[in-house]
């Protein structure tokens, strides 16, 4: 077997196109494995936003670093094929960080995560995966949600915005989500069950949060950044929380990502905290967070889907697919079938 690769060519100055990498073959790595190591075979790649700032080369921002001339990195779910740990088995499944290639060997103890045998893959990567995480953590650890409080969340149909949505729909807040398109309203309304939807490309945002929340905003989880960002900061009650995800408004505009023209004297006097966060920051949630998502998914009480692309050679198309908001749900890229062959 061949390792197929896609390497990082060059780094984005704008728009992610398919011209920053380049598709390359290895030999097999079978063999190769330093003592404590195992060989995983990828079979599911996580296409996040935030890959495109670890391709950006920026080194002081607290965050991966995918190095010229080689494999981009990206979360990943794959097999044991080889082990050279006693505690690790050959045909053992693992989620953690891998890249864009077919093997690789990893330190198994090094932040990877079994997964178990009766949750499938693309759950594992969706419903219980690291972005259901990373609403779970940001909305009830870091936002402190109070009942009746009002919520509201920007790219509400995504891949995290739609699990922060329905957590404060669950734990009884008013919740507001930002999205665009019909579609993605419709799906929001119909099958996550938000009421309260503002389409940003046909609608005035900061019209319609001054008819939906008179009264101001509690909590704003923020994975867009921008002018929405700034219109939801106006309208923040005293004490409110901005909860800070991602900015994915900037991350293809091809320089900093700089902070909009927020009134900061309007967050001092109304004691408003402003945090981001990664999962990574907050291990002793995610047994408590897994527990309530199984819970909330096995009584119906969370919608999800994930958008499965196949095929090895189409990923840095798929991945620019987030970047245009063509993606329905958690994107993933499948480059291996459950029986390990190459997509």
């Amino acid at each position: 077997m061949t390792n197929r690769q896609w390497l990082l060519a060059r780094r984005p100055t704008g728009a992610l196109t398919r011209d920053c990498f380049t598709l390359a073959t290895a030999p097999s790595r079978s063999g190769q494995g330093a003592p404590g190591e195992v060989l995983m075979q990828w079979e599911l790649l996580l296409c996040a936003p935030t890959i495109r700032n670890w391709i950006s080369g920026k080194a002081d921002a607290w965050h991966p670093v995918s190095p010229m001339g080689e494999p981009v990195l990206a979360p990943a779910i794959g097999r044991i094929i080889e082990s050279n740990h006693a505690d690790f088995a050959v045909g053992q499944r693992l989620f953690g960080l891998g890249s864009w290639q077919d093997e690789q060997w990893v330190d198994p103890t090094a932040g990877y995560s079994p997964i178990a045998d009766d949750v499938s893959s693309v759950d594992a990567m969706g419903v219980y995966g690291i972005n259901a995480l990373t609403a779970w953590v940001g909305l009830v650890e870091v936002g402190k949600p109070q009942p009746g409080e009002v919520l509201l969340v920007s790219g509400a149909a995504g891949s995290v915005g739609s699990v922060v949505a329905q957590i404060g729909r669950i734990k009884g807040l008013r919740v507001i989500g930002i999205a665009g398109g019909a579609d993605k309203l419709a799906w929001l309304r119909d099958d996550c069950g938000i009421d309260h939807l503002i389409d940003y490309k046909s609608e005035d945002v900061a019209a319609r949060l001054d008819e939906l929340c008179p009264e101001g905003i509690d909590i704003y989880f923020d994975n867009v950044g921008g002018d929405i960002l700034v219109a939801a900061a106006a309208r923040l009650r005293q004490k409110a929380r901005i909860v800070l995800c991602g900015q994915i408004a900037a991350y293809d505009g091809g320089g900093p990502i700089v902070p909009p023209p927020i009134d900061m004297m309007r967050i001092i006097y109304g004691g408003v905290r402003i945090e981001g966060f990664l999962v990574t920051h907050h291990p002793h949630c995610v047994p408590q967070a897994l527990a309530d998502l199984a819970a909330w998914n096995g009584a119906g009480q969370l919608a999800h889907r994930e958008d499965v692309r196949a095929g090895f050679e189409a990923l840095p198309d798929t991945l620019a697919l987030l970047f245009k908001g063509a993606n329905q749900g958690t994107l993933l890229a499948r480059i291996s079938d459950g029986a390990g062959n190459p997509l």
